[in-house]
């Protein structure tokens, strides 16, 4: 090993140390071919280090990939900012609703007006009867719909869960749902989003705001007696 190597071995790696290095060594790049070669460089007239195209093609894609994560980054955090926002407004239209028959309505609008989608709905399992505007399943039907007795939510198109949507089932290409669990003794039910988009709502997405949602549905169905 030579000496300015040696040297470089003994100076740590910081950047204001290794321009450092570089200013009182310019020998260790210009002499050294292999490196040269390695970083795509060459030696100009005048022993003046010249970028070539490969070196060039290399900054130039990592600025691009740089520009690339942080555009998807920021759109990311719009995305989830505008998505909390909306949520919150949500929540305050839930509150102020009167009824089970206005929950459902309140429900069934801000899912159109506030996020795009084509319906929210309200499911109650009850072989008997359901509040006015909800959709009502026989025991065990919200299992099968869901995927089994462990799922809490399901993201996607899921074929079983159309006929929820009634009249409008033709244009769901998407749905969002979420368990829900009303009254004591628990009577098993689910809010339901369903939207136009097939990539509307897809099975890799989580499903937190919507379990959000189901919860402060749950609570706010709870204020009154199912007649």
């Amino acid at each position: 090993m030579d000496g300015s190597q040696g040297e470089i071995e003994g100076v740590p790696l910081e950047p204001t140390a290794v321009r450092r290095f570089l200013s009182d060594n310019p020998e260790f790049i210009r002499d050294d071919h292999g490196l040269l070669d390695e970083l795509g460089l060459k030696v100009a007239a005048g022993n003046v280090v010249d970028f070539g195209p490969a070196a060039l093609a290399r900054v130039h894609a990592a600025h691009q990939r740089e520009a690339t994560q942080r555009q998807q980054v920021e759109e990311t955090a719009r995305a989830n900012f505008s998505a909390q926002a909306q949520t919150h407004g949500a929540v305050i239209d839930l509150l102020d609703a009167r009824n089970h028959s206005d929950l459902a309505w309140r429900l069934d609008e801000l899912a159109q007006h506030r996020f795009g989608l084509a319906a929210g709905i309200i499911v109650l399992e009850d072989a008997e009867r359901a509040p006015a505007g909800w959709k009502r399943l026989v025991a065990g039907q919200v299992d099968m719909i869901l995927g089994g007795s462990h799922r809490l939510a399901r993201m996607g198109f899921a074929p079983t869960a159309l006929g929820l949507f009634g009249e409008r089932a033709e244009t769901i290409r998407s749905m969002a749902m979420v368990r829900m669990a009303i009254w004591e003794p628990a009577r098993q039910g689910l809010l339901a989003f369903g939207s136009a988009d097939p990539e509307g709502f897809t099975e890799d997405m989580g499903s937190e705001l919507v379990a959000f949602l189901a919860r402060v549905v749950e609570r706010t169905a709870e204020r009154w007696p199912i007649l």
